[in-house]
């Protein structure tokens, strides 16, 4: 009977709702749209969630445990939230990737007479170079000795790269008074600092993890020198989670922070 009078009233509720322009149902052609922007943000609560946990908590924790714990509780635990935390990174950054690609950049690069796929394959380049060059500083020991030099040194290659992108894409127009606006700048700043993230993950942090904890089951010690890069990597991440947070949400937030 409940099913019954649901399947009944369901669609008459819907239908008022519609008529009092309270309920709008997506078009066909918003629903690439919905489905991308809910994957990323779903996909980026995971991924972040994790990163805060294993730096907030992780870190500290096992500091309070003996070998032997170790080697019962950390390639269990690790493992599974080691398998959440790349692949929600990877699934982050590709949705929003796509997402970018398809509608903003898209919409905003040809408003401003622009090839959009040409921007972002020079995005890319940008944002890629700058990976180049950050993954050459975790293996400068002076640099890596001390993670706040190391740091300093990273934030300042971030600003030069978003100094970049900014200039490069909000200067691409070949009509006059028009340009990208404010998502594509914005994106463009915390979406290349989120794929920054992204390779560190996958080219340093889950590398290194994988090594170590096969040492910890093995009961033989890990390379220090794997863990010391894996830290500095995870610790890198956690702080440029903020910028890359900031901008991501100042792209359709109360703030307009580049052009329009």
């Amino acid at each position: 009977m409940l099913i019954e009078s649901v399947a009944h009233h369901l669609p008459v509720s819907l239908a008022i709702l519609q008529g009092g322009d309270i309920f709008h149902p997506p078009q066909s052609i918003e629903i690439p749209r919905i489905l991308l922007r809910w994957l990323h943000f779903l996909a980026g609560i995971t991924w972040i969630g994790l990163l805060y946990f294993f730096n907030l908590i992780n870190v500290p924790f096992q500091k309070t445990i003996d070998a032997d714990t170790k080697r019962k509780v950390n390639p269990e635990l690790l493992l599974r939230s080691l398998w959440w935390f790349r692949w929600g990174a990877l699934i982050t950054v590709l949705a929003g990737f796509a997402y970018y690609a398809s509608f903003i950049l898209s919409s905003e690069a040809r408003n401003a007479g622009e090839n959009p796929w040409i921007l972002l394959l020079i995005w890319l380049v940008i944002v890629l170079v700058t990976y180049a060059i950050l993954y050459g500083l975790y293996q400068v020991p002076a640099l890596t000795k001390d993670g706040r030099v190391l740091a300093v040194v990273i934030a300042i290659l971030v600003i030069v790269m978003s100094v970049i992108v900014v200039y490069v894409l909000g200067n691409a127009s070949s009509i006059p008074g028009k340009y990208l606006g404010n998502k594509s700048l914005s994106i463009g700043v915390g979406g290349g600092i989120g794929i920054l993230m992204l390779l560190n993950v996958w080219g340093i942090i889950w590398p290194a993890q994988k090594r170590i904890l096969a040492a910890t089951r093995e009961g033989t010690a890990a390379d220090p020198v794997l863990a010391r890069k894996a830290f500095l990597a995870s610790r890198t991440n956690t702080w440029l989670s903020l910028p890359m947070l900031l901008f991501m949400g100042t792209s359709h937030g109360d703030w307009i922070i580049f052009g329009k």
